[in-house]
Order: structure tokens, then sequence, then C-alpha cells
């Protein structure tokens, strides 16, 4: 058995960080967190260990944190919901939502989508302790968000952002706008 929650050595870790974030765009869309709850019932059925539960209970709270928080501010806007994830730590899920509009887009906004996508890698890999990974993500995203900082700067305070993938701070940034 793993000793930490470990998406990249431990199927068992992938497999629930990858059903919960992909139930969160239905959380999203529904503002419930009913889809979020089924897979989360299903993997503490069959996989006991508290180590799993942490991992699940604390996407949980960050899902209810978010639906809260877009609710409130009544956000739907792409990277409006993206930087609400951003700011949750939710940095996986942020690529998850980003990736059907990547994969559709065309010319800037896919590298703008592109980019932030690397951006949030950057997280992912460094909480997994793979600080080498990490930077050399952050080199290839920083120069395009740069580029195209405006196109995002009405949702994401893209000089914060920028400036922290150049450094690799230990805290991630919070980067969403107050009001998109």
């Amino acid at each position: 058995m793993t000793e930490r929650f470990d998406p990249f050595t431990d199927r068992l870790s992938r497999d629930i960080r990858n059903d919960l974030s992909e139930s969160l765009i239905d959380v999203l869309s529904s503002r419930s967190l009913e889809a979020a709850l089924m897979v989360a019932e299903r993997y503490r059925r069959n996989h006991p260990d508290p180590l799993y539960h942490d991992y699940i209970n604390k996407r949980l709270d960050a899902y209810r944190q978010a639906v809260d928080r877009l609710t409130q501010r009544n956000v739907g806007e792409l990277l409006a919901t993206a930087g609400v994830l951003w700011d949750l730590g939710l940095f996986f899920e942020v690529h998850e939502i980003l990736e059907p509009a990547w994969m559709s887009a065309t010319g800037d906004q896919k590298l703008l989508l592109q980019a932030l996508i690397r951006a949030a890698g950057v997280y992912v890999y460094l909480e997994a302790g793979y600080p080498q990974r990490a930077a050399k993500i952050a080199g290839k995203a920083v120069p395009v968000l740069q580029r195209l900082q405006a196109a995002a700067a009405d949702s994401l305070d893209m000089e914060t952002l920028i400036n922290a993938l150049r450094e690799l701070p230990a805290v991630p940034p919070r980067i969403a706008r107050e009001n998109p």
C-alpha cells in the first residue's frame, strides 16, 4: 500500500483523482455536489484506508467551496471559474475544466488555454514533489502567458501568475479576480 496519496505512482490514487475531477464538470453545471458525492461514496465504500478518505473529503470540501463562491459571484465564464478553482488549490481540476475548451479552440485562444493548463500542471507537479518537471513546464507557459496576458486579464491576475511561474514559490498565488 502507498504511504501517501500519489496519483503518479499509485493507480488507486490516480483513479480517485481523475474520477472526482471529472465529476466536477457536472458539479459546476448543476451547482450541486451530487455527482462528486456519488463518486466519493463508491471509493469510500470499496477502499476504507484513511489515506484515500482524507483526499476525498478535502476535495469534496473544496468542491463545495467552489460551488458557493461561483454561485455568490454568479460566475459562469470559463477563465473566472478556473481562477476560483486555482485559488482553492484545485490545480488538476483547472486542467480538467480548461481541456475541453482547449481541444476546440484555435489560434491564440488555444495557446492561452494550453499555457494555463501548463501553469496548473506546474502546481500539480510541485505538490507531488517534482520540482524539475514543474520548472520545465513553467518555462513553456511563461512566454505564452506574457504575450497573451491581456486576453485573460479581466478574469485572472496574470502578472501574479507569471511572476509565480518564474519563481515557483512553495505557496501558490491567488489569481482569481474578485469581480470578473
